[in-house]
């Protein structure tokens, strides 16, 4: 872990714990040939979806792809909803919307937040994956891809 993004995480939750806001937030699943592509970022250390806030007036679909060229220099082509999902842990009202996409291109780049990124069986996940991040792969896995609005 890098010493000054991680300061910045904290400092960002140490934020949370205070103002307790409401957030929304992306994440894309994206899989081919039963392998998924994780992000290791560089305040934390587990493994995640790509993916990140939405801005002001931005849609969900445009933060989606925004986040996906951040972080993964990707293009995304077709994107279908995995669910919503909402957290109310770290002392905020959070809420993420899971898209899956099998369409897509990596250019390899990586965002000031990401440290690696990775592809992975979707039948042997490594140990250090968020349990969040975990059970969404399980549910799509195991052919639960209906749109899901549950906790996260």
């Amino acid at each position: 872990m890098k010493p000054i993004p991680r300061l910045l995480h904290i400092l960002e939750r140490l934020k949370l714990r205070i103002l307790r806001p409401v957030t929304l937030g992306v994440r894309v699943l994206l899989e081919r040939d039963g392998r998924v592509v994780l992000v290791w970022h560089t305040y934390d250390k587990l493994w995640y979806f790509p993916g990140g806030g939405v801005k002001r007036k931005e849609t969900l679909e445009a933060a989606l792809r925004r986040e996906a060229r951040e972080e993964l220099g990707a293009e995304l082509g077709q994107l279908r909803l995995l669910g919503a999902y909402s957290n109310f842990t770290e002392y905020k009202s959070d809420h993420t919307l899971i898209f899956v996409c099998h369409d897509f291109a990596l250019a390899g780049a990586k965002g000031r937040e990401i440290d690696r990124f990775g592809f992975f069986d979707l039948e042997d996940l490594p140990e250090d994956i968020s349990p969040a991040t975990r059970r969404r792969i399980e549910e799509y896995r195991t052919g639960n891809v209906v749109p899901y609005v549950g906790m996260w």
